[in-house]
């Protein structure tokens, strides 16, 4: 997948706002891999909506989202599993772990679905992130940013043409801030990626190709 385009896309529930001041909504808008983009936004501008929308979570959206040239409302379930394995991955806001699971289970779960790293590689990135000592502890038991850096790690286990991270560091220090944005960036560098970071404040600093203001 070489772009994603969105043509006057925004959330249904935007449809009857007439005060809309924004990049990205209703827009014409071209993501395209190997670039690095910023999306900053204000608390309820629908920043975590916009990567549903792009992932295949929701379409409670208006106007087209397309993948090189194709309506996204044309895919089937089959070809979401096929785009969320090979050519999307996404780090939610939420993070979505399973908090009875170990750190490392967390990550072992996608990796075995893709096949996409060896354990060694998994846990270079552990120590690099200065959480090797929590492989075996439950995500429940953790920190929300000791679990960011988790999530970061089974973000990048797999293929991706796009990677998207939504509020990705909101809960780190500079110092392992800085860490998390080299190891995701070495990644999407390696798989020629391109990386949408969305923040609705603090960010890591990069540079970004654009930076768009939802």
């Amino acid at each position: 997948m070489d772009t994603i385009r969105l043509e006057h896309t925004f959330p249904e529930v935007f449809a009857k706002r007439s005060d809309l001041k924004s990049e990205v909504w209703q827009q014409d808008v071209l993501f395209e891999r190997g670039k690095l983009y910023l999306v900053e936004a204000n608390s309820g501008t629908g920043k975590s909506s916009l990567c549903s929308f792009i992932y295949g979570y929701r379409q409670d959206y208006q106007g087209i989202i397309t993948f090189d040239g194709n309506n996204i409302r044309n895919l089937r379930t089959k070809d979401w599993t096929r785009l969320r394995q090979r050519n999307l991955s996404l780090m939610w806001q939420e993070l979505r772990l399973f908090p009875e699971l170990t750190a490392l289970e967390n990550v072992q779960i996608k990796n075995r679905l893709t096949g996409f790293k060896n354990k060694k590689n998994i846990l270079k990135w552990f120590e690099e992130l200065d959480i090797s000592d929590k492989l075996d502890t439950k995500v429940g038991l953790m920190s929300f940013g000791q679990q960011q850096r988790v999530a970061m790690i089974r973000a990048l286990v797999q293929p991706f043409d796009f990677l998207f991270v939504d509020e990705p560091v909101s809960h780190l220090d500079d110092v392992n801030a800085r860490k998390m944005a080299d190891i995701m960036m070495e990644e999407a560098t390696r798989q020629g990626a391109g990386v949408i970071v969305t923040s609705i404040g603090k960010h890591v600093e990069l540079n970004y190709d654009k930076t768009l203001l939802l």
